[in-house]
């Protein structure tokens, strides 16, 4: 899974793309010209602690490991916890996140898998 690492990539991406709004992520997504997609992950202190922070992003990127054969290619993505994912991250299970991630990913048209 290639990641966005430099914080113009991340700019761009905001700046640029277009977005969409879940229950505990908000996703925005440019198009790329390249042949895979590319994923960065966001967790602002607002969402909480350094624990949570790191669980979430964790979460995240296991659903994009998982998904990434179902997620177009040439998109750069940059996936962002809401606050609310934060305040109920104790709580809040795998399936909840991934059923906001389908979603998600649905609304914006960057979804191969039909369901």
């Amino acid at each position: 899974m290639n990641v966005l690492r430099k914080n113009i990539e991340f700019k761009r991406v905001y700046s640029e793309g277009n977005k969409k709004y879940g229950s505990y992520i908000i996703l925005f997504f440019k198009k790329n010209n390249l042949d895979d997609s590319r994923f960065g992950f966001v967790a602002s202190k607002k969402t909480g602690n350094a624990v949570c922070r790191n669980r979430l992003k964790r979460l995240f990127r296991e659903y994009c490991r998982k998904n990434q054969n179902d997620i177009e290619k040439g998109y750069d993505l940059v996936i962002v916890a809401k606050q609310y994912a934060g305040e109920n991250v104790k709580r809040l299970k795998y399936q909840e996140l991934e059923k906001d991630f389908e979603k998600v990913f649905k609304m914006s048209k960057i979804y191969k898998r039909k369901s």
